[in-house]
């Protein structure tokens, strides 16, 4: 008999008995945390697999559906902020639905997240301006502080630009990307190269000796700026008009202009014009190139480099100014 009880006992473990184990071990379970607890908890991992799962259905959709680079990126981000939203939503619902007054609950939440995340807080306050009023976008070229690039993310703590210039010339990439927290929107200041009014002023100094005829410099310098920046020149008109109810910019003139200033080595013809951001190098070079070749077309123009030269002003001076030579008399014996 003792046998066969046992044998009954190892039968119960092993078969049947596998199921009653688990709903003594789910009793436990709810004899510890509760019943109201563990209804929560599966609740709560029930939503967040349903989410989880739409969310990588509509990225999917995304996948298969978009091909432009921005857009596909913009619906995927927009994508992520609502699945997001939704599961903290859904798990306040779920866990914070006996709270009377809401108010007084996220007054208090607010309160301790500002104590102990003060930086996290500020980066997601940050993030919240940026979505918001939106300084800048995803593709826009910035300044920020002392890093300048074009951003290629933005995040809930951070924002993300491929950097331009530090030792490399005429704003080109670095190849670095650079984590900037969003807090900063708030402590530096914010230049952005492309949105309002998409174009910057450019200059250029050309230095012409002062034996040049720097006036058929000049001239010529106009008509060669003039020619090459006439398509930007009238695009930024446009551009301008368009901002004019956001944006309080005003020029009288969008046309290249020729600065004269004098140099110690000559005189100086700057060059001023537009250009869009991202080609300032390309459009310098263009126009460094038409100079050059003016330059060696015409004989009455020559460029200027620092040289030590050795003037006489009692032989070079103007007549009846000459300064007089020591041991001559006369302030014209020289000449």
């Amino acid at each position: 008999m003792s046998a066969i009880r046992n044998a009954q006992v190892d039968s119960v473990a092993v078969g049947p008995g596998g199921f009653e184990g688990l709903s003594d071990m789910w009793s436990r379970i709810l004899t510890t945390v509760g019943s109201d607890m563990a209804a929560k908890l599966i609740l709560s991992l029930l939503m967040m697999g349903i989410v989880l799962g739409l969310r990588r259905a509509a990225l999917r959709i995304v996948d298969l559906r978009v091909e432009d680079r921005t857009l596909h990126y913009r619906w995927a981000k927009g994508i992520g902020y609502g699945s997001s939203a939704l599961v903290v939503l859904s798990l306040f619902q779920i866990w914070f639905k006996a709270v009377e007054s809401v108010g007084t609950f996220l007054g208090l939440v607010s309160a301790g997240l500002a104590i102990a995340l003060k930086d996290l807080v500020g980066d997601f306050a940050g993030w919240v301006f940026i979505v918001w009023r939106r300084p800048f976008e995803v593709g826009d070229r910035l300044q920020i502080g002392g890093v300048a690039g074009d951003v290629v993310d933005i995040r809930i703590f951070q924002f993300t630009v491929l950097e331009i210039g530090n030792w490399v010339s005429a704003d080109q990439s670095t190849g670095r990307l650079v984590h900037i927290p969003n807090a900063q929107v708030f402590t530096q200041s914010l230049a952005n190269y492309t949105a309002g009014f998409p174009y910057l002023w450019n200059e250029l100094e050309v230095l012409v000796t002062f034996e040049s005829d720097w006036r058929l410099a000049k001239k010529r310098l106009a008509v060669i700026a003039a020619e090459d920046t006439a398509e930007v020149s009238e695009e930024a008109g446009e551009q301008l008009r368009k901002k004019a109810s956001r944006f309080l910019i005003h020029y009288q003139n969008l046309t290249p202009t020729v600065y004269t200033a004098v140099r110690d080595s000559g005189i100086a013809l700057t060059v001023r014009y537009l250009c869009r951001p991202r080609q300032r190098r390309s459009t310098a070079e263009r126009l460094w190139e038409r100079i050059l070749d003016m330059v060696a077309e015409e004989p009455a123009v020559d460029l200027a480099y620092p040289t030590q030269r050795f003037y006489l002003h009692a032989v070079e001076g103007k007549e009846g100014l000459r300064a007089p030579i020591p041991g001559i008399t006369g302030r014209d014996s020289v000449g």
